[in-house]
């Protein structure tokens, strides 16, 4: 009775084991898969936290700039297109993830050479994203003015006419410039070897309380320039980390090193999930900053 009681107890106990022995992959998913995961679901509350913080600062603001009006250049082009070229940045990101969708299904073929020429794509994609940030970046900070602690963009809620300091309207096109309610201008004065310079404007009201007075029109929030540069920079180095990142795996499958894994190229699986979290992030900072 004792000996069939103690090999019961070694029975159950090596049933234990076998439960616990670490060889059955939750969900299906590997270690590495996993923890990826991890990763983004964390990242995710960062740049959600972020983004919560800029609608929580802008909507607490009586004027904010429109975008419209902010992002409206294109390289090469003197012209005044709305939200073209951010467009563009966007379509090239969101077509890079059907390179990376490429790449993840060339890999669970084993076609190394299929790996090495979508994942390229998605680097130049990536490049390419990056190249018109700072082409973005730099015309707001070098030809209008905008910085940390700087912002000539606003939205003033008044009917009036523009003014300049001796009190002579301030023309466009042969007309008096007007400000109408709920209209937006910009506070961009006139270019001086490639530079536009910001000069002082004032308004002088035509109804309401403030009728027949004169006040200057003051910036736009400052709020905009710190909130903008810090979201789009973070999301940036994002971008930046995964072509770094891609480029390393793609030199590594062009070495061959994954090829004895047989395992359908999961490192290219991995990275492949961090790159379409860089995107999804990108459709939504897209949405508060260009399009709200």
């Amino acid at each position: 009775m004792a000996d069939s009681s103690v090999t019961h107890g070694h029975s159950a106990h090596g049933e234990d084991q076998n439960l616990w022995d670490g060889a059955k992959e939750p969900m299906k998913a590997s270690y590495g898969k996993l923890m990826m995961w991890y990763f983004l679901v964390s990242d995710a509350f960062t740049f959600a936290g972020f983004l919560i913080a800029y609608g929580a600062l802008r909507f607490s603001s009586p004027t904010w700039p429109e975008p419209d009006f902010v992002f409206a250049s294109f390289p090469f082009v003197k012209a005044h297109w709305p939200l073209v070229f951010v467009t563009f940045m966007t379509f090239v990101l969101i077509f890079s993830s059907v390179t990376m969708v490429r790449a993840v299904q060339e890999g669970h073929r084993e076609n190394r050479r299929g790996v090495v020429f979508w994942m390229f794509l998605t680097i130049l994609g990536g490049a390419t994203f990056l190249g018109s940030q700072a082409y973005e970046w730099t015309t707001l900070i070098k030809y209008e003015n905008v910085s940390l602690e700087r912002n000539p963009f606003g939205r003033y809620m008044a009917d009036g006419e523009l003014v300049d300091a001796t009190g002579k309207p301030v023309m466009e096109n042969g007309a008096p410039v007007t400000v109408k309610k709920d209209d937006s201008y910009l506070l961009h004065g006139h270019e001086h070897d490639g530079k536009i310079e910001l000069e002082k404007k004032y308004i002088k009201y035509t109804s309401g309380n403030y009728a027949g007075q004169v006040h200057e029109v003051g910036q736009g929030p400052k709020a905009f320039g710190a909130l903008f540069f810090f979201i789009t920079g973070f999301h940036g180095f994002h971008v930046f980390s995964g072509v770094l990142f891609l480029t390393i795996i793609m030199i590594n499958a062009m070495s061959g090193l994954y090829v004895s894994r047989k395992n359908g190229y999961e490192m290219v699986e991995k990275i492949g999930l961090y790159w379409h979290f860089v995107d999804l992030v990108w459709v939504f900072v897209f949405l508060v900053f260009y399009l709200l």
